[in-house]
């Protein structure tokens, strides 16, 4: 019954002029047919497409466009869905909140509407959305983290951690694990804003194709569904008593009225709207939509952008013959914070392991060497180099217009339109467009983690 609801719901669609007969037309979505997949292909994209509707009640249009390569999309939704709903070192709420604060940086309405949904859902306190001046010092001293990492990772040094008194002993301090959890969050969305604006999702939520209109009666959980009963409140009540109890409360726990917002209270509701915050939503915060309409609240110095990374600061450069995520980060992260090291690593090789042979053959090369022109450009951007690459080859396997469309949605997403989108490798199925928005994503995502985990690590051993 839930496949048949959703047929008559509208999801964000690719443009194209005819219907893909793959999985996703089972779930009622017309996709561009753009390549021929093999029947276990199809079999695995239809699967994790029941999967993400059943957890989510709805298959959001960044799940649509991975399903083009169902292997990777396994692997990101595994990754994900530890970073968010699994138990580790952050509340729940404080994880979105964090993800909120990434996609901003970037102008992503798309993954800022998402999250801040699920902020409500998992028992987030509403007035958090007001901005960064209503939520706890302890997220506000993760600012100057976000801002770097998401416009010039390679400043970033074991200096803003301590400057920015992150792992201080106070009461507003972080431990490494927690650090850790809240750096990979910061790099994952910053790098899924870049995805999201390279495929286009951005763009159809904006024509108003909104991804949070629920495909589940009621805007109900799956296990409400199967089982006639609404678990929705006392969620609430429990997350909300676990973030208090970890640390995260608001600074005064109390509205801009002086008065303590509660929505945890069974026929309590959410406001209409947080006044000059640009935030608005129904009366019942778990309705149909919860939309933004200012994203300024959430950015800290919004002039701040990417530079091109100077190519004669050769000592930044050298740093990173001493130290890889192979031999450094991975580690570090698994320490840490157990488990997300190996589904990182999963997700890196898998994105590897993509077939690309019609691209790499359209350039006249293997399909090895067309990937990691591609990764190694990206990287070269952020100041990372390999000693064992010649970067001539960048000039000759990838053409300008792929180069141009590569920086723009690495380095400053927000500008990319959707006409980059068509215009760049007209010939290429759009399949293989997605492709390269996932080596963009892997690549960067890579990159932001390396400088950031050096710092955590110098700073451990100073």
């Amino acid at each position: 019954w839930a496949l048949a609801s959703l047929q008559t719901t509208p999801t964000p669609q690719v443009k194209a002029n005819s219907c893909w007969s793959g999985p996703a037309l089972i779930l009622g979505l017309c996709l561009p047919q753009v390549v021929k997949m093999t029947s276990s292909d199809q079999e695995r994209a239809q699967f994790l497409f029941v999967k993400a509707l059943a957890s989510r009640g709805r298959l959001e249009a960044v799940t649509q466009q991975m399903g083009y390569h169902p292997q990777y999309l396994d692997s990101f939704l595994k990754m994900q869905h530890y970073l968010l709903h699994m138990d580790g070192p952050l509340p729940f709420a404080c994880r979105h909140y964090i993800a909120i604060m990434a996609a901003a940086r970037h102008q992503c309405w798309y993954l800022v509407n998402l999250h801040m949904l699920q902020f409500l859902r998992v028992g987030g306190d509403p007035q958090w959305l007001r901005g960064l001046d209503f939520m706890p010092p302890k997220l506000r001293n993760l600012n100057e983290i976000n801002k770097i990492l998401a416009h010039r990772p390679w400043l970033i040094s074991k200096e803003h951690i301590e400057v920015t008194k992150l792992l201080k002993i106070s009461e507003q301090s972080w431990s490494l694990a927690e650090l850790v959890h809240a750096v990979v969050l910061v790099a994952h969305y910053h790098a899924l804003a870049s995805f999201v604006f390279g495929c286009g999702c951005e763009q159809e939520w904006l024509d108003g194709r909104s991804i949070l209109k629920s495909t589940l009666p009621g805007n109900q959980c799956f296990c409400e569904s199967a089982s006639g009963n609404s678990c929705n409140l006392e969620l609430l009540r429990i997350n909300r008593k676990r973030v208090s109890h970890q640390g995260f409360n608001s600074p005064s726990g109390q509205g801009a009225s002086g008065t303590r917002t509660d929505i945890s209270r069974e026929g309590d509701r959410a406001p209409c709207c947080l006044g000059d915050s640009g935030l608005f939503f129904p009366s019942d915060f778990d309705g149909e939509i919860v939309r933004a309409t200012d994203l300024s609240c959430y950015v800290q110095d919004p002039d701040f952008g990417y530079q091109d990374f100077a190519r004669r600061d050769e000592d930044q450069t050298q740093l990173f013959r001493d130290y890889s995520w192979e031999d450094h980060g991975f580690s570090l992260v698994n320490r840490l914070y157990s488990d997300v090291g190996h589904l990182l690593d999963e997700k890196f090789r898998t994105v590897d392991g993509l077939q690309s042979n019609a691209m790499a053959k359209r350039q006249g090369c293997e399909s090895s060497v067309f990937k990691r022109g591609i990764w190694n450009y990206i990287h070269c951007m952020f100041g990372i180099r390999y000693d064992d690459y010649d970067y001539a080859e960048v000039n000759h396997f990838l053409e300008r217009m792929l180069k141009v469309y590569i920086k723009t949605v690495t380095c400053y997403p927000e500008k990319t339109s959707p006409e980059m989108f068509r215009r760049f490798w007209k010939q290429f199925k759009h399949s293989e467009k997605v492709h390269v928005n996932l080596l963009i994503l892997e690549a960067r995502m890579q990159a932001e983690l390396l400088y950031a985990l050096r710092a955590i690590t110098q700073y451990m051993i100073s």
